[in-house]
């Protein structure tokens, strides 16, 4: 599992939690992209940083920030391909997504993404609510192989994730926990930031 390096999608302006870096935002007294670091760090090879602006306000972490490329082009997919691009760089064949505001997700992600899709296959996080499958798709296994067909969708001006992994044939990948709601639950407004304080103690 270690063998896939982590591109953390920081691009969030958070604009429904004022004019703040969402992924600077506070959690229980440690910042949401902290959080993710903590959680995803254990289960890569190593982490990248996806995001535009200043990188220097995320340098204190460590790992390269990648911008996500012309504004035309911003958006989750567009951190996805600059992570795509960067891990062909360093030979990867995949690397593993996640949101830097969904601070809750397994420990065991890409383990279970890892098992379910291979290296040049592409699995995609999902989780079953009421009978209903919910797709996740800031959480997944992505080939790098993949990223001509992205540069070509963003050029076109295709952002949405769910229509791009469902037309790649992305393969669902059932997580289950303790605390169901919490598993990607993310943060977008206050009260997102209040209710996912509540959760804390019970993730």
């Amino acid at each position: 599992m270690r063998s896939y390096p982590g591109v953390i999608l920081a691009g969030g302006e958070g604009t429904r939690l004022g004019t703040v870096d969402k992924a600077l935002v506070e959690l229980g007294g440690k910042r949401l992209i902290a959080r993710v670091i903590d959680r995803l760090a254990p289960q890569c090879a190593t982490l990248a940083i996806s995001a535009n602006g200043d990188p220097k306000r995320y340098a204190e972490f460590g790992y390269p920030i990648i911008p996500d490329g012309a504004a035309e082009m911003q958006g989750p997919l567009a951190g996805v391909l600059a992570g795509l691009d960067w891990a062909a760089t360093k030979g990867f064949k995949a690397i593993v997504t996640v949101a830097t505001d969904t601070p809750f997700f397994p420990t065991n992600l890409v383990e279970r993404l890892s098992q379910v899709a291979r290296p040049e296959e592409f699995g995609i996080a999902v989780t079953e609510e009421k009978g209903e499958t919910r797709w996740h798709p800031t959480f997944g296994l992505w080939p790098v192989s993949l990223r001509d067909d992205l540069r070509v969708a963003l050029a076109r001006h295709q952002r949405r994730m769910v229509q791009f992994t469902e037309s790649k044939g992305a393969v669902p990948v059932v997580f289950e926990g303790p605390v169901p709601d919490a598993l990607f639950f993310n943060i977008n407004t206050a009260e997102d930031l209040a209710q996912a304080e509540e959760m804390l103690a019970r993730v």
